[in-house]
């Protein structure tokens, strides 16, 4: 891989051209101060300074500090306030962003989302309203470790250890949008060798009837728009694919590097590559089949998947109980 090849993936390098086929977006140069707050661990975790006065925390949660109980005598310590980062004019900027955008979005940095972050999130979700919500899931991930330290360890001719500048995207946030329907397609030499379901951690019984519709609707998509729009020869592109049965660009991905291979694995992708097999698209097939060490909404210490762990206990219950289920609605009827 290539440093050129990196570049290529950076949302605010390929979105120009692609503007017209993904989710409307606004960028914003980050300024190195936040960059420093962002890898800075050497004091507590605090939030920016709010100019606008939004929180990052939801009405319910309570503000301990105001609770009687809590309160601590000003002579009982002599430690100095903390004080909190400040940035007004990126926290404008960004308010009016968000706005014009409908007032909820989905931040990104230049490659990757902090979808491991999602858990700490007021909504549960990456989607964010405000300034302080987008530090809140930034500051708790170790995906955007990638970007701001090891984007291109990777690379061949690897002379950079960051990007020139960071940018914030911000991807318009979409409610109604099913998991289930966004797909990772694989392409080796400017030929789709591979898709499969990008949310692998579920079973979608839908996706069993409609997976050579879908095939065949992201296949003709990459002939159309992207195979000779795209200047790398070897990368991986997301898709979604609507109710209208539309496809919609999500992003690029490298080929191999730190760009996860879901059902495949990046040397039976080679392969196929080499036999020039029939293009198929993978999908979880059974309750059975998912895979939960690929949850990226959680930290990945959350999750213990090896042999006989609690993941592979439940499961096997749940398949169990569901094939009590079927045997008992046969019976009925």
């Amino acid at each position: 891989m290539k440093e050129d090849e990196v570049n290529r993936c950076q949302i605010q390098n390929w979105y120009p051209r692609f503007k017209s086929l993904t989710i409307k977006t606004k960028f914003h140069k980050l300024p190195e101060s936040f960059i420093n707050y962002l890898i800075d661990d050497s004091g507590p975790f605090l939030l920016p300074h709010s100019v606008t006065n939004e929180d990052a925390m939801p009405n319910r949660v309570h503000n301990f500090e105001e609770e009687d109980d809590f309160q601590v005598p000003e002579e009982a310590s002599d430690d100095e306030p903390l004080n909190r980062p400040s940035f007004p004019e990126l926290e404008i900027e960004i308010r009016e962003s968000i706005e014009t955008l409908g007032g909820t979005i989905i931040p990104k940095l230049n490659w990757s989302s902090p979808k491991d972050a999602a858990w700490i999130s007021p909504s549960q979700n990456l989607s964010c309203t405000c300034f302080n919500e987008i530090a809140l899931l930034f500051r708790s991930s170790d995906s955007l470790t990638h970007d701001l330290f090891n984007a291109y360890d990777s690379c061949s001719d690897k002379v950079s250890s960051r990007p020139e500048s960071f940018y914030l995207a911000l991807r318009k946030w979409y409610p109604s949008l099913k998991p289930e329907m966004e797909f990772r397609c694989f392409v080796k030499s400017n030929e789709l060798v591979g898709i499969c379901q990008r949310e692998v951690t579920t079973f979608y019984p839908v996706l069993l009837n409609e997976k050579d519709l879908l095939k065949g609707l992201i296949e003709e998509f990459f002939d159309d728009k992207i195979r000779f729009e795209f200047e790398s020869e070897n990368y991986t592109f997301d898709v979604y694919v609507t109710k209208e049965r539309r496809v919609k660009l999500i992003d690029f991905n490298t080929w191999c590097g730190s760009t996860l291979p879901l059902m495949y694995t990046w040397e039976e992708l080679e392969k196929i590559h080499g036999e020039c097999d029939e293009l198929e698209l993978r999908i979880v097939e059974s309750r059975l089949s998912v895979l939960p060490g690929l949850k990226t909404a959680v930290p990945y210490d959350y999750l213990d998947v090896s042999a006989g762990s609690g993941w592979a206990q439940v499961l096997k219950i749940v398949e169990e109980e569901f094939q009590k289920d079927d045997q008992s609605s046969d019976e009925v009827a």
